[in-house]
């Protein structure tokens, strides 16, 4: 395993380094300037920007000093906050964002893997139908319109819960389950899927034969080879809740890094936009190959790095 995990991880370099090398030369294939803005600046203003941020050099050379800083995860400064890196930005917004996808990650888990089996073991009951639709509804709908809805219901008309900013515990709940909605409808889905499969394998029978209660059948036998498929995808899904997190963040006004990306965007941010792609690209990386190594430990009949002699 470790040979396997040294080798996603020289994987994982490679990965980051044509990422870094594609958002840089695309920053500087876009048309305009980083400092190019409604109301123009001064020429000499602009001359001295360039200068200061080294922008009046080959871009050749600037490619190799930032990829020389990306190295050393230093994402350089921020064009748009003056004396702000982008480090600075991640250190202060990242465990923002990383909470709220904590957060939402654990409801997804908590409550799909259960209605999962419940849908299964009860396939075609009424407890499936109601399961189905609200599922059905979860995933058609944006995130940002099941957030809009919260923010109305809950928020404006019961005032139950607040309906923006961070900081309290009440104030996650609603942008927390906005985010847990589609994650939550794929994990049902995939484990009802899953545990049908399993519930109609050779040793679930065999075990039915013998005279084993439905409990131990369920939950010693069943459970444990159905959730393998979620599994492989609670990595991915983590980074990717986090990384699409930008629209409810930016309804419930959230400081964490979707929406300084966002904002990133509109001010032209080049190395906010390319330290966060970066970012992103680093945080998938490492969830795919933390779940890889559960996986493994999950079930020990995997090996990672070694070819099946079957």
């Amino acid at each position: 395993m470790f040979k396997y995990i040294l080798k996603r991880l020289a994987m994982g370099v490679v990965v980051v380094f044509v990422i870094a090398t594609i958002t840089f030369w695309l920053s500087r294939a876009l048309p305009g300037g980083p400092f190019d803005r409604d109301k123009p600046l001064n020429p000499i203003i602009i001359e001295n920007l360039n200068k200061k941020y080294n922008l009046d050099r080959p871009v050749a050379e600037q490619y190799i000093d930032y990829m020389v800083d990306v190295a050393q995860f230093d994402f350089g400064p921020s064009y748009f906050y003056e004396n702000e890196t982008v480090n600075d930005y991640i250190d202060r917004c990242f465990p923002v964002s990383l909470v709220l996808g904590i957060g939402a990650m654990i409801v997804a888990i908590l409550l799909g893997i259960p209605a999962g089996v419940i849908s299964a073991l009860k396939q075609n009951g009424w407890q499936d139908n109601i399961i189905k639709i609200l599922t059905t509804v979860l995933v058609s709908l944006p995130n940002f319109v099941i957030a809009s809805a919260l923010m109305y219901f809950i928020g404006y008309k019961l005032r139950l819960l607040p309906v923006a900013l961070w900081g309290t515990p009440q104030q996650a709940i609603m942008p927390t389950l906005a985010l847990a909605a589609y994650p939550l409808s794929y994990i049902t889905k995939m484990m009802k899927s899953s545990m049908l499969e399993v519930m109609n394998s050779d040793y679930i029978r065999t075990a039915k034969a013998k005279g084993a209660s439905n409990f131990l059948i369920v939950y010693k036998h069943a459970l444990k080879n159905a959730v393998l498929p979620v599994i492989t995808v609670v990595g991915p899904m983590f980074a990717g809740i986090i990384t699409g997190s930008l629209v409810v963040e930016k309804l419930f006004a959230i400081p964490g890094l979707g929406e300084q990306f966002t904002k990133s965007i509109f001010n032209r941010d080049y190395p906010m936009i390319m330290g966060l792609t970066i970012f992103y690209s680093i945080l998938l990386i490492a969830a795919t190959l933390i779940v890889d190594v559960v996986y493994a430990l999950v079930d020990p009949r995997i090996k990672l790095g070694k070819e099946s002699k079957e």
